[in-house]
């Protein structure tokens, strides 16, 4: 008897293959500045160091023949050129399609570094090669292994897989655990991890739901009264996000369905030409909730 759910077909070819660099295609050019950029400088290290730890992605091509097209790995390619080898070992794609490998959709968050970081050196690689390999010194490695120490393991399941930067964990720190786990929250809703940004919810952050609470807070360039106006005007700001939050559900629905009942009234041509005549403004506020996409206003959406 046959199976009633379908085959899943195989994405790569189930072995790799060694490709000389030059029947290796480009699907992109890079840019002349990418040489002189801390992560060409970092990959370069790495390869030096540790080897290709990720294998370039190729798919076959046949114009010239025997040729391959790069879909993921042209910053790693060119490092190898630049390094004088002459091949490379590669995976080979049975599709030539590269948003698998889009670094917006594929990308390693700041937590799943310092895991991989920890595990390591818990197997035995020390501070200075792991330096050398990230192309840092052994002092910015130190801070990133600390990176998450005294930040809640709430706050960190809700970060684990968003692109924060390690000066925004060092501002959650200050936080206590609640006020940590709201703040992520924060720069979730509002898609924004930056440190500039968790340091403004920092500032509007009860004195109660600090680490030190007995320690004033200081803001560069900021005085004690102007952070108390800051922190009352960005908790008055969560509170009306909290409130759009609540009611956003409830407006998209009643907006959804009051545009399919408006659309086929519109659809009907007396009725059209009855509000045309009898009541202009109708028509016209009509026609603007059937083109609505959302009830937040058009700057909100932007």
């Amino acid at each position: 008897m046959k199976s009633q759910h379908p085959t899943v077909q195989i994405g790569f070819e189930p072995d790799c293959v060694v490709v000389p660099l030059s029947r290796i295609l480009p699907v992109k050019t890079l840019r002349r500045s990418v040489k002189d950029s801390q992560k060409y400088r970092q990959i370069a290290a790495s390869i030096a160091e540790v080897g290709l730890v990720e294998l370039p992605v190729i798919t076959r091509h046949h114009d010239p023949p025997d040729s391959y097209l790069l879909l993921d790995g042209h910053l790693r390619v060119e490092i190898l050129k630049d390094m004088g080898k002459t091949e490379v070992q590669c995976l080979v794609s049975t599709e030539d399609e590269n948003y698998t490998y889009n670094k917006r959709i594929s990308r390693l968050a700041a937590v799943q570094e310092h895991q991989m970081m920890k595990r390591a050196m818990a197997n035995g690689v020390s501070h200075e090669r792991l330096a050398r390999a990230l192309n840092i010194n052994v002092g910015s490695l130190q801070r990133r292994v600390r990176m998450l120490e005294g930040v809640c393991a709430e706050a960190l399941n809700l970060l684990k897989d968003k692109p924060c930067p390690v000066r925004t964990f060092e501002v959650l720190k200050k936080m206590t655990p609640l006020r940590q786990i709201e703040a992520a929250e924060l720069l979730i809703n509002a898609n924004n991890f930056s440190a500039p940004y968790a340091s403004a919810i920092y500032v509007s952050t009860p004195q109660d739901q600090l680490v030190n609470a007995n320690q004033p807070k200081r803001v560069k360039g900021m005085t004690p009264e102007a952070i108390g106006r800051m922190e009352r005007e960005l908790a008055r700001l969560q509170q009306n996000i909290s409130s759009i939050e609540e009611r956003y559900g409830t407006d998209n629905l009643h907006l959804t369905v009051a545009r399919g009942y408006l659309t086929k009234l519109l659809c009907n041509a007396r009725v059209v030409q009855y509000l045309s005549k009898k009541r202009p403004e109708f028509l016209s506020e009509f026609q603007n909730i059937v083109d609505m996409t959302s009830t937040l206003p058009s700057e909100a959406g932007d």
